[in-house]
């Protein structure tokens, strides 16, 4: 897909602290780089988390009740989002350990722990593209870049699902970057696939794409369905994106994060549950609303993201209790739909 990622990622840039310097893409062809050797996923130290491993996915914030994931009935496989910057590399490196740790830090300790409280979390390290991939001119580089990564994406997924999975459901999570490569593992071994039975629920969150990607996976449209999709992308309500990155958000699927449902319908503050700060210590109830506007998910302007109008690096934070709440509901409607089979 091509875009002007201008708005889309100068926020990100702004929300990380980051310098306006890393955006700049490599300056090369892809073929003119040697990447680095692929990730052992038989090897701890590949995995941002495990669940049989002290990692950030098993921290919550302060009044959450944390869980024993060992008891937990369900998986999830988590794609953390770009977290390399980059340079002059097309792809980053899994050995990176400053990398690494800005992965754990930020995805996996906001993102990834929402899942915590009834499911095992596996996420794995992967050679990410670039941020500054998606500014380059180079767009065969680009895909072949995304390409890339989604190998080990793959890799990894397969790894799990002979080592770690045994027989039992899974949800699927990811935001922006992981989302393409999750749109992609979703088609790949899930859609009208054996197991997709195994699917309870994908949350791919952070890049838009069309309500009928998938072939025989519905969209959610309500709190307790299982086997379907969900994704959204957070604006300030009545901002939209300009120039040529206007049409960037256009048929998406937008799923409304406090109804569940991936309608119109305005849904107040009255039920939202709660917006996790970046701090990671505080949480704020019934704070925001959220409505679908034309492939965008509206919302009030929430502190501290005011000053401006793309709330992509907060997509999860803003309604981190509503998504904590939702994956109990999806895990106990789809035990009890699979144990009325038998």
């Amino acid at each position: 897909m091509k875009i002007n990622p201008l708005i889309f990622l100068m926020t990100l840039l702004l929300l990380l602290g980051i310098g306006c310097s890393t955006t700049k893409p490599p300056q090369k062809p892809f073929e003119a780089y040697t990447p680095s050797a692929a990730p052992d996923y038989s090897q701890t130290y590949t995995w941002a988390a495990l669940p049989d491993k002290s990692d950030f996915a098993d921290i919550t914030p302060p009044n959450v009740t944390p869980e024993d994931q060992a008891d937990a009935p369900v998986d999830v496989f988590f794609i953390h989002p770009t977290t390399f910057m980059g340079g002059l590399a097309w792809n980053a490196n899994v050995n990176d350990k400053e990398l690494n740790g800005k992965t754990d830090q930020r995805a996996i300790k906001h993102q990834a722990s929402v899942f915590n409280h009834n499911c095992r979390v596996y996420a794995p390290r992967y050679r990410q593209m670039s941020f500054g991939g998606f500014f380059s001119d180079d767009k065969v580089s680009e895909i072949k870049a995304l390409n890339f990564a989604y190998v080990d994406v793959r890799e990894s997924f397969l790894y799990y699902m002979e080592h770690y999975n045994q027989g039992r459901p899974i949800v699927i999570a990811t935001h922006s970057q992981g989302t393409i490569h999750g749109i992609r593992l979703i088609k790949e071994f899930f859609d009208g696939k054996p197991l997709q039975d195994k699917l309870v629920a994908a949350y791919l969150i952070g890049w838009p794409f069309p309500a009928d990607t998938m072939a025989f996976i519905p969209a959610c449209d309500s709190p307790d369905q299982t086997g379907c999709v969900i994704s959204w992308n957070t604006w300030r309500r009545d901002r939209t994106p300009k120039n040529d990155f206007a049409h960037f958000y256009d048929s998406a699927l937008v799923t409304n994060p406090l109804s569940w449902r991936s309608d119109t319908l305005y849904a107040p503050v009255s039920l939202h549950e709660g917006f996790l700060y970046p701090n990671y210590k505080k949480i704020k109830s019934h704070k925001l609303d959220a409505q679908a506007h034309n492939g965008l998910l509206w919302t009030k302007k929430p502190f501290p993201l005011a000053f401006t109008s793309n709330y992509h690096i907060g997509d999860y934070n803003l309604f981190w209790v509503n998504i904590r709440t939702n994956i109990d509901q999806r895990v106990k409607a789809y035990s009890q739909a699979h144990t009325s089979r038998r």
